[in-house]
Parts: C-alpha cells; structure tokens; sequence
C-alpha cells in the first residue's frame, strides 16, 4: 500500500506523527510511506522505516522570494516529484489551509484528514474527500494515530505509541557518562533562568562525574552554551550539529533536561530519559509523549529551581 503523508513542520508536529506510521506499519505489512515535509526537517522522516521517499517543501524559504527563477523552478520540481505517483491513501495530518493548499490537493489519491469541528483551519477540511472526527481532549500523538487508524482502515492499537526510531542512533559516542542540557528555545519566556543552569552545572559537577553536552543551533545559542561552560571543565559546547548528529548524542546519553522544545521531543522519541521544563506552555496536550518523560511545570520559568531539577535527574546520573 502506497500512502502519501502531509505533514510539514513543525519539529515537534513533526516527530508526533512517528508513532502513527509503525501502528500502520505492523497492520500493513505491504506499507511504503511518501512523506511531504519542510526541507529543515527533512532528515526525521528518513529515520523511520515505513518512510520509502522523502519530498522536502520549502514553503518558508519560498515565500521570501515567490517569484525568483529559482523558486519557481523548485516548486516546479517538487509538484512533479509529488504528483509522480498514484496513491492508495493521502493523510494530511497538519490539518492547515498551507498543507492543503500546497501539497494535500496536488497529491494523486483519495485524501484524507480531520472534520470542521477537529481542525485548528477549518478550512482545510474542504480539501480533503474523507474526514473524521477526532477529538482535541487528547495528547498530539494520540489524534493522529486515530487519523491514521481511521484512514487506513485498521484498529487503533491500545499501547502506548512507538516512535520506531531509538534503535538507529544507539553507539557509544563518548568515553565517559554525560548529560545533555537544551538550554534553546525560540520564545524568550520559556527560557529558563541561566543562573539556575549554572547552578544546576554546579551541584551535577559535585555529586557526579558525568559531562554535560551543550548543542546550539545559532550564534546566540553558542554563545549562552559558551557562558554555561566557562570555568566548568566538565562542561562540553558541542559543535554545530545535523540533526542526525543531535539523535546520536541524545540516545546515547545518560539523561536530557530540555526547555520546551523541539529537541525535547526527539529526546522523548528516542526513549530517553527527560526532563522538561514548562513555565510558558502546558504540557497536557503538546508535552513530551513517551518512555521515561518527566514534566517541571510552574506558572513562569522563573519558579522553577535548580533543586527540583536535581531531585529528578539524580536516579538517572548517580
């Protein structure tokens, strides 16, 4: 069974839509998966399995020169790649009038997607020949396991989902335990307090002898890493890093404490154990799904203390 798949970004939407493919994966065997992503995330479908093609859209880069040689000429190209096969299902799982509109009504097949009443663009709905209703009160993952149920045609396994992708990234990448701290994140109120970072770097480097790995993403992340490492030897900025490169050292650390996210959910994608930070956001819905994933949630980032953190992290690194 050929099934194209929308969803597009963002890194957490993203990695939500993992466990859906291997419960369709274990009920149809003859599964292969064409998936339409944005071309920064382009590297998480190909981890998977079920995944045979990987169609990168670059709607963000496109919008800011729509009417460049260039662009025309990719949009071109991804529209052929798109419209190259004959599908037996099409499921956008963004649910967004820009997924309909630039991938889901290209794609040759009976598509599917959510009902007026599921769907944050009710418009989108429009698009789409079969919907269904699938309810908000439930984790991110959940509902699109059930699209994907509801859609292909099988039963919704009642475990737990599976990410189906921790097994890839397992090799030693370090001689010694560490930690990794995702200390980034794009709005400014769910930044935790850096001098809570420095303590926390300060009471791990008293009662253990593990490294703490720093990833960054932009100069302005290099440089908070850079100012959380100062004085600490055993305090690692890591070099610029793919994707791929941040999953391997992820899986193979000792444990993970994140701000909210999108590493926080590959983190809880590969099976590690983490600790999230929520100050800004509520984690009931949008949290951090999977095996050993711990929430510290308060009103603001500010109420949450190097000591709370400790006390949870401790049972992975002593």
């Amino acid at each position: 069974m050929k099934v194209c798949v929308i969803k597009t970004s963002s890194m957490g939407d993203v990695i939500h839509t993992l466990p859906a493919l291997t419960d369709a994966q274990k009920a149809i065997p003859s599964l292969s998966i064409d998936w339409v992503v944005e071309e920064n995330f382009a590297e998480i479908p190909r981890w998977h399995s079920a995944v045979n093609r990987v169609l990168p859209i670059a709607l963000r880069r496109w919008r800011k020169s729509p009417f460049s040689i260039q662009t025309r000429n990719e949009w071109k190209n991804y529209r052929a790649l798109l419209q190259a096969e004959n599908y037996d299902a099409v499921i956008d799982a963004q649910g967004l009038i820009k997924s309909a509109l630039f991938a889901t009504r290209f794609a040759q097949g009976v598509k599917h997607g959510y009902d007026r009443q599921s769907i944050r663009e009710p418009l989108a709905s429009f698009f789409y020949d079969k919907k269904y209703a699938i309810s908000y009160q439930q984790h991110a993952v959940e509902r699109i396991r059930q699209l994907f149920a509801q859609s292909l045609g099988y039963e919704l396994p009642q475990v737990q989902g599976d990410y189906g992708i921790a097994r890839h990234f397992l090799h030693q990448t370090s001689e010694k335990n560490y930690v990794v701290f995702i200390h980034s994140t794009t709005r400014a109120d769910k930044h935790w307090e850096e001098s809570e970072w420095q303590k926390l770097i300060e009471k791990i480097t008293a009662l253990s002898d593990c490294e703490i790995h720093l990833p960054w993403g932009n100069e302005q992340e290099k440089a908070r890493a850079e100012r959380l490492a100062q004085a600490h030897s055993n305090v690692l900025v890591l070099p610029k890093l793919t994707l791929t490169e941040l999953a391997k050292q992820l899986a193979n650390s000792k444990a993970v404490v994140s701000v909210d996210t999108g590493l926080a959910h590959l983190t809880a994608a590969l099976d590690k154990p983490n600790i999230t930070l929520y100050g800004a956001t509520d984690p009931k819905l949008i949290g951090c799904y999977g095996k050993n994933q711990h929430y510290l949630s308060a009103n603001s980032m500010k109420e949450i203390s190097a000591e709370q953190v400790l006390s949870q992290l401790l049972p992975f690194i002593s």
